[in-house]
């Protein structure tokens, strides 16, 4: 089986270029095409993902929903896997994912550590173990046969936020489940380095119980977002 990488990026050119690298490293003949798509970056990030052999898109609309949509829409192969510029899936990748749809799965994630050795953020690595919704944002990576992805109708081009709890809920109401698998990513701790450990949890436990509560717009929630992490 053959994988279509879809990574959608906005100036992600301190990153971008090694996590494009290692897939390539660690995915070898599995991976047919690398695909970053990219949001308008207004640093190297373009240049720098052509330059390790991805093969660079600029999406019609800005936005992670609309981005990983598009790659999708362009991509050509069976399974996709969409990795945030990030993050490095586990180096067992394809195996652990060949495996799992040969099981009969159809869609699924990884859980992850971070590249930092700071306690709290092991706390919550640790807690990527378990099931619960909340936990399931787009850091683990997700894979999927693209059948299945178009018969759900792919991530919401209009989710600028949330878009990976959209799709996951949708499918859930829609009878189809995912399988989270041991092996880890490794996750940038940027996001922690630059605010801190409790500014960003307080972050994420807003904007999720916003959405979650459908309490104000996707806009706004981008904004609230936005606003109380740098």
């Amino acid at each position: 089986m053959k994988f279509s990488v879809i990574i959608p990026t906005y100036n992600e050119a301190i990153c971008i270029g090694k996590t494009i690298r290692y897939i390539q490293r660690f995915g070898g003949a599995a991976i047919e095409e690398i695909l970053v798509v990219d949001g308008g970056s207004t640093d190297d990030t373009v240049k720098k993902a052509g330059e390790a052999g991805a093969k660079v898109m600029l999406s019609p609309k800005k936005g992670r929903g609309a981005q990983l949509h598009f790659g999708a829409e362009q991509s050509k192969e069976h399974i996709l896997y969409f990795v945030h510029a990030d993050t490095l899936p586990p180096e067992s990748f394809v195996e652990e994912i060949e495996k799992a749809l040969a099981d009969g799965w159809q869609m699924g994630n990884f859980q992850y550590n971070f590249d930092s050795s700071r306690f709290l953020l092991r706390i919550n690595a640790f807690f990527t173990r378990f099931r619960w919704f909340f936990t399931q944002g787009g850091d683990r990576t997700f894979f999927i046969r693209r059948e299945t992805y178009f018969a759900l109708g792919g991530y919401n081009p209009s989710h600028i936020i949330m878009e990976e709890y959209e799709f996951l809920r949708r499918a859930q109401k829609k009878g189809y489940d995912f399988v989270m698998l041991p092996c880890k990513c490794t996750v940038s701790a940027r996001k922690y380095e630059h605010n801190s450990w409790l500014r960003v949890q307080l972050a994420n436990f807003v904007v999720y119980n916003l959405w979650s509560w459908g309490l104000v717009g996707l806009p706004r929630l981008k904004a609230i977002y936005s606003r109380m992490l740098r």
